[in-house]
């Protein structure tokens, strides 16, 4: 269903649209490269889903991917990345890549004092899937978390800076900068647009880490391994697919990719293949 050539794409999934800041960011670094993205809106949120209900999704998201002529799945889920992508790889030798292990890494390569905070939807920051993978690198970091479930809504609705936003951040954040954290995971694909709002509460000493920024180093660090890299000289063809209504995620998508979207293509999953 998938061909590993340099000529292939890049297939991007998320639940919805937060995955769109990674897509963002391998468009920055990687732009020669043809990326899919599939945002699966009609069934958003994945967090308040079982562990099996988010593997099938995963699964489901995977196969459309694959059709698709790809080389390399980008999982731009948290929850996803968490539970979902061992299934995954169960039925495709692929290259598959999610967001959670980008993040922890240059997490534990990043803090000095051994003191990590990781900011997340309820569902991420219930799972510890960031503290695990943390600690399974450098067992005597301490790791710190909060959940900020008005984050995410915050960011859909394009309220990103100001006294209002900051006064929020700073409601859920106080004890975390309090804490004497060096480092903080924005844990949440949505997060990295409230970046510099998160930076001006937590201070210049707090160093974030923006895991769609670390992701995307991640597959061009994967990509060149796996002598997959594209060495096309022009910028490579964006396609984007939903699950359910294409006209808001435009409307919220532009913001997060920074760029117009000039066509969306809604599909039916689970993808039946002819």
């Amino acid at each position: 269903m998938s061909r590993k050539t340099e000529d292939g794409a890049i297939g991007i999934f998320d639940s919805g649209i937060g995955g769109l800041t990674v897509m963002r960011e391998i468009m920055r670094i990687l732009p020669q490269e043809n990326l899919i993205y599939l945002g699966d809106t009609a069934r958003v949120p994945y967090g308040i889903r079982s562990r099996e209900t988010v593997q099938r999704y995963a699964v489901e998201n995977a196969t459309f991917l694959l059709s698709q002529n790809i080389k390399l799945i980008v999982v731009a889920c948290n929850t996803v990345s968490a539970v979902g992508i061992d299934a995954i790889r169960e039925i495709t030798d692929v290259p598959v890549i999610g967001v959670l292990k980008p993040g922890a890494r240059a997490a534990v390569k990043n803090t000095v004092k051994k003191r990590v905070g990781v900011i997340g939807t309820e569902a991420t920051i219930q799972s510890s899937a960031y503290q695990k993978e943390i600690k399974s690198l450098k067992n005597d970091i301490d790791v710190l978390t909060k959940a900020c479930p008005l984050f995410v809504p915050l960011v859909e609705e394009g309220w990103l800076e100001g006294d209002i936003v900051e006064a929020i951040i700073s409601t859920y954040l106080s004890e975390l900068k309090e804490s004497g954290i060096d480092t903080l995971v924005l844990g949440c694909t949505h997060y990295p647009l409230l970046k510099k709002s998160i930076q001006r509460v937590m201070g210049n000493e707090v160093r974030l880490i923006d895991s769609a920024v670390e992701t995307a180093r991640a597959v061009r660090e994967l990509l060149h391994e796996k002598g997959l890299i594209s060495s096309s000289d022009k910028q490579g063809y964006r396609a984007f697919y939903v699950t359910d209504s294409p006209d808001r995620f435009r409307n919220i998508g532009e913001r997060f990719l920074g760029c117009q979207i000039q066509e969306i293509k809604k599909i039916q999953i689970p993808y039946r293949i002819n």
